[in-house]
């Protein structure tokens, strides 16, 4: 394991200590929050590259060439750490991260499944390599298993990938467990692979959602350590009756934060401590009025009071990963990622600094982070085409969305095999990249006039095609086809809206900005269209989750979640 900082930075780091060496930054007159004492205090903190290496009364010996900063007025707190990130929701970890910076958020403990899915190790840790020469702090998660039906599951998630991820000390944490009924039920496979994080001192995050007491506790002695899906107070108080660590969430599908802290505060639980916050893989538009600057707002808005609302964000999370001496505190020796406010109430910063680099200067950008090299990532390049063959859809069942993401199966009464009418059934089709099997059947809820829909923005990465017309089904996956993945909406032959996504047929090119007007033209799209749930974008990443209740269509066919069963295979082409 590579020491953070070498000997000849440490040796400089002690000259400027010893009045041998400037530093290169002082904010002077700093009223800054320390996270141990838990209070504001008023000293100068001097930086030398990306280390604060000294905060307290006094200025440094020497001064030369040094940028001194006047802090008087101002209020600083730690760069806020986002503990729970799917950075691969149409954004990717550099577009994110950039777009969260200027908000104060320095610092993502983040999702590998899309690195798992579509690279082999040493190529996505070429990439993890590419992202810490940014002025930002990355750090992940390791999934042990695909929370779907995946072909050549084991192959994907062997213990031997599991190991080389969990080896790393950029990876804190194995999970987020949501397979968790298999080890209920007897899957000593992920037990293992538990264990073997649990040697390596990582943490395990659960996904429990509506757990009850004897699951939880069947969980902790299992190894979680904890979970971010309590929806309710009751829920939050649980979990911490088990010694659970909570992260509360506020996301687009679950914005739970307001009546979970508002309930935390009316009960005066003294639990602060022991929470974190999280948005929890938002898609774009959610984080067009913040990232953890937002849950802080809420927070305080909640009546928590301000130096717990940034401890969640910042310190709380340090301490429970094990990495308050690098995060989450102002004071010798962290990384120099900070935050200048109006004051304490207004968390959006006015300044920041990521690992001793402004991001942003008294309200203006002045930083943008370099471009990574995604190339590893296979493009989507479909070589084969679609046609009335397979578009048999004599199906006597179907998947209903109850809500955004959860499924029941329904019996449809459609016969025809022609266009569909204006009511909320659709055709429904799962095909893989390669084109040689497909999975076909109707889904109700999504929309009432959507005619043709394809998506190359999935779970596992397979091509979604959602409509009413054939015609227009076959036009969106052409047009699809033809931008190298993306998501497309048709209508009478012409494209209404779309996503291109260049990036293995996932992810978007471009800045968070972009993306997010884009987002919002396709949603409003599908709304005009008769989509009025929630997030039509989490509808397509869930529609093959096998965590969720309860049918899901996926590369095997349609699963059972609830009775663990294949019900139709799908059909090889």
């Amino acid at each position: 394991m590579d020491p953070v900082w070498k000997i000849t930075k440490i040796r400089q780091q002690l000259a400027v200590i010893d009045g041998k060496k400037a530093p290169d930054i002082v904010l002077k007159n700093a009223r800054y929050l320390h996270s141990m004492l838990k209070q504001f205090i008023v000293g100068n903190i001097w930086i030398l590259g990306d280390r604060i290496v000294y905060a307290g009364d006094r200025m440094p010996p020497l001064l030369e060439g040094t940028e001194v900063v006047d802090c008087t007025g101002k209020t600083i707190v730690p760069g806020y750490i986002e503990p729970h990130v799917h950075p691969f929701q149409l954004y990717h970890p550099q577009s994110f991260a950039d777009f969260c910076g200027q908000l104060g958020t320095t610092t993502f403990i983040s999702d590998n499944l899309s690195f798992v899915l579509n690279l082999e190790n040493k190529k996505a840790f070429s990439i993890l390599e590419s992202l810490k020469k940014l002025p930002f702090s990355f750090y992940w998660w390791t999934r042990f298993d695909s929370q779907t039906e995946l072909e050549q599951e084991e192959e994907v998630f062997s213990n031997t990938s599991i190991v080389e991820w969990l080896e790393r000390s950029d990876v804190l944490l194995g999970g987020e467990l949501t397979g968790w009924p298999k080890l209920l039920h007897g899957d000593d496979q992920m037990l293992y692979r538990m264990q073997m994080a649990k040697g390596l001192g990582k943490k395990i995050e659960g996904h429990f959602p509506g757990a009850s007491e004897r699951t939880l506790a069947r969980m902790k002695l299992l190894g979680a350590d904890g979970d971010h899906e309590a929806m309710t107070v009751e829920e939050v108080e649980r979990r911490i009756m088990q010694g659970y660590a909570v992260t509360l969430r506020h996301s687009s599908i679950r914005p739970d934060l307001p009546h979970l802290l508002k309930g935390i505060v009316e009960k005066e639980l003294p639990i602060f401590d022991h929470l974190m916050m999280t948005t929890d893989g938002s898609t774009p538009s959610f984080h067009e009025d913040g990232v953890m600057d937002k849950c802080i707002q809420v927070a305080l808005d909640a009546g928590v009071s301000p130096i717990d609302a940034y401890q969640m964000a910042s310190y709380n999370v340090a301490r429970y990963y094990n990495m308050s001496n690098l995060h989450g505190f102002i004071a010798t020796g962290r990384f120099a990622s900070l935050n200048i406010l109006q004051d304490e109430y207004h968390p959006v910063p006015e300044s920041v600094l990521s690992k001793g680099v402004w991001l942003k200067r008294n309200g203006d950008r002045v930083h943008r982070m370099a471009t990574i090299d995604y190339s590893a990532i296979p493009a989507l390049d479909l070589d084969f085409s679609l046609d009335s063959q397979d578009f048999q859809f004599s199906m006597p069942f179907g998947i209903q969305l109850v809500n955004d993401v959860i499924t029941k199966p329904y019996n449809s009464l459609i016969t025809k095999e022609g266009p569909l009418a204006n009511h909320d059934e659709c055709y429904l089709m799962l095909i893989n990249r390669k084109g040689n099997w497909h999975v076909n059947t109707m889904i109700k809820g999504f929309a009432t006039d959507v005619q043709g829909f394809a998506s190359s923005y999935s779970n596992t990465g397979d091509i979604l095609l959602i409509g009413k017309n054939k015609d227009d089904m076959i036009k969106a996956f052409e047009e699809m086809k033809a931008m190298n993945g993306g998501i497309v909406l048709v209508e009478k032959g012409e494209v209404i809206a779309d996503i291109p996504l260049k990036i293995g047929g996932l992810l978007y090119d471009g800045d968070v900005f972009t993306l997010t007007e884009k987002e919002k033209a396709l949603k409003q799209a599908l709304a005009d269209r008769g989509y009025q749930l929630g997030d039509a974008i989490y509808t397509l990443l869930f529609l093959q989750s096998t965590h969720l209740p309860y049918i899901r269509i996926t590369p095997q066919g349609i699963f059972d979640v609830m009775k663990n069963k294949l019900l139709l295979p799908a059909v090889m082409r």
